[in-house]
């Protein structure tokens, strides 16, 4: 057995093909993944791989990532892993060395690691929690598009048709752009809305390298929705193993989204079109904690999808500074 920590060592081929095969692989685990993080200011990616009998039995990406907050900078360090380790099923011993050595390779760079959950990881917990990760619950909201587009409407709560009904009043145009080209629009909502509720959110060098190297496989997307020709809501997603993950949506501060119920109709089409493209799922990208009232996710919940709790696990490096860390990032919002 093999544990390989440079990227360059392994064939990018055999890992995309890994990913793919492998019933939890996912686009968050992939090498252009990698290669965004990469290219990204601010951003530092981790890999872990398992060579056995020259063929990849594991992968390990992680992300470590920082706010531009001047001196507090320091207190924002932390590593994100969507998706991950993907491993050999039938060979859990991988887990204990993935990771084994993620831990050697993170150790005082991060406040703290935060794994994702993309599926129920209850038999791998004892190994987690060896390694310090400690499961933490936390919600998601997957909408099955193979159904008919008459059962996805039943699926509806009764306050979501009614709103749809009412935009459909309006003029709304909803389109898919050239990525390229609607990405400046994106991000201008996207700025102006996380200004607005004092939050960090990327780069535009980051949705940059996504549009740039996810568009040649064509597993990016915008989705808009327009009044005239004023973009209202802007949606950026990414498309993988038939399954359109929703990862980042902008939009105005204008009551006339609110009032005339446009972002029920904007997630209804947006299921539609992935229903009549032939993906099969679309996932939120996260519902919140589940002992905490989450006004978003009564909304995501409304269009009829299933509501699971995959948890994630959570490992705390230096307990001191992720204290400081709340306080900086609670002085930095202050600030703002």
């Amino acid at each position: 057995m093999k544990v390989i920590s440079n990227p360059n060592q392994i064939d990018r081929k055999e890992w995309s093909d890994f990913i793919a095969n492998h019933p939890n692989g996912n686009i968050f685990q992939t090498p252009e993944m990698f290669d965004v993080y990469k290219d990204t200011c601010n951003f530092e990616p981790i890999f872990v791989s398992i060579i056995e009998d020259n063929k990849i039995e594991a992968i390990l990406l992680a992300v470590i990532q920082k706010e531009n907050y001047g001196t507090l900078s320091f207190l924002t360090a932390r590593a994100i892993i969507n998706g991950g380790p993907i491993f050999n099923i039938d060979k859990p011993n991988l887990l204990d060395s993935i990771l084994n050595e993620y831990n050697k390779l993170i150790k005082n760079k991060v406040i703290y690691s935060q794994i994702r959950n993309f599926w129920i990881c209850k038999e791998e917990e004892a190994t987690f929690k060896k390694y310090g990760f400690i499961f933490e619950d936390h919600l998601n909201i997957i909408n099955d598009l193979t159904i008919s587009n008459e059962d996805q409407w039943s699926n509806l709560s009764r306050k979501r048709r009614r709103g749809i009904v009412k935009a459909k009043e309006h003029e709304f145009v909803i389109e898919t752009p050239n990525v390229n080209l609607a990405l400046s629009k994106f991000f201008e909502l996207l700025t102006n809305l996380y200004s607005r509720v004092k939050l960090p959110f990327p780069s535009l060098q980051y949705f940059e390298n996504v549009v740039n190297i996810f568009d040649q496989t064509s597993q990016v997307i915008i989705f808009n929705l327009k009044n005239k020709d004023e973009v209202l809501i802007s949606f950026l997603g990414l498309l993988h193993k038939k399954t359109i993950f929703g990862v980042w949506v902008a939009h105005t501060d204008d009551d006339f989204v609110k009032t005339t119920k446009a972002m029920d109709l904007f997630f209804w089409e947006i299921m539609n079109w992935g229903s009549l493209n032939g993906y099969e799922k679309f996932d939120w990208m996260g519902a919140g904690k589940p002992d905490k009232d989450y006004g978003v996710r009564d909304f995501k919940l409304q269009f009829g999808g299933e509501l699971l709790n995959l948890g994630r696990f959570e490992k705390v490096h230096s307990r001191l500074l992720f204290k400081l860390g709340k306080v900086g990032l609670k002085i930095w919002q202050k600030l703002k």
